[in-house]
């Protein structure tokens, strides 16, 4: 269970910029009189674009703009893994440990990320390059084990490929995103073994008439049967 504290230091004040205040106030209109309260993700998540972290004015902010108490938007904040509640380096790893995950190998991609960069979960290395992570869930189980960085996953992972992933930021490349184990998208590993036709190839049309004609014939028929005839169905 990752843990889920505000950060000791904490920034004077905090304000959205013009543009963001803007889309603030247009996230709150899409809601009833009444039912602001439910702008409150997308605000704290506005709040964390621009400070590139959730902090303590943040959310006093987001409460005054939403008219709850600062309690209820401190819940939301704590309970939701992908509100940063400390600062954050420029690369951020988010390494998901939940019951998927561990069993497809996710103790192998901790190892890698806290071998190559020698630093542990909630930890940032000295240069403020990369923060550690850990996340209950990413919500990618197919492709477990995942990795996050910023919005993209990293899927399919294990020790050699999240190195790989890592020292591609460090050299201050974008790793290629999704499976890192070749397959596409979330497809069963090796060939398919179920609708196996291409895809992309145009399916012939049906001939409505000569369909409707094919079921009128198989009617008549069947009307023609005898009564007694198990088979008759009309």
């Amino acid at each position: 269970m990752s843990v889920r504290n505000l950060a000791i230091d904490q920034p004077a004040s905090f304000v959205f910029t013009g543009e963001n205040l803007e889309q603030s106030k247009y996230i709150i209109a899409k809601y009833p009189v009444g039912k602001q309260a439910s702008a409150v993700i997308p605000l704290l998540d506005m709040a964390q674009r621009q400070e590139g972290w959730v902090s303590r004015p943040a959310i006093e902010c987001v409460a005054k703009m939403l008219d709850m108490p600062v309690i209820r938007v401190l819940e939301v904040a704590t309970f939701y893994t992908m509100f940063n509640l400390q600062p954050v380096g420029r690369t951020h790893i988010q390494v998901c440990t939940s019951l998927s995950c561990v069993l497809r190998g996710s103790n192998d991609v901790v190892k890698a990320c806290k071998e190559t960069l020698r630093i542990g979960f909630g930890e940032t290395t000295s240069d403020g390059a990369f923060t550690l992570s850990e996340v209950e869930c990413a919500g990618a189980c197919v492709n477990a084990p995942v990795a996050q960085v910023e919005d993209d996953y990293y899927e399919d992972l294990d020790f050699d490929s999240t190195v790989k992933i890592i020292e591609g930021f460090k050299r201050g490349e974008r790793p290629t995103i999704g499976s890192q184990s070749g397959r596409t998208g979330s497809a069963p590993v090796g060939e398919p073994t179920s609708l196996t036709e291409d895809p992309t190839k145009q399916v012939e049309k049906q001939d409505l008439v000569v369909a409707k004609m094919a079921f009128q014939k198989t009617q008549a028929d069947l009307a023609a049967r005898p009564a007694d005839d198990p088979g008759k169905k009309v």
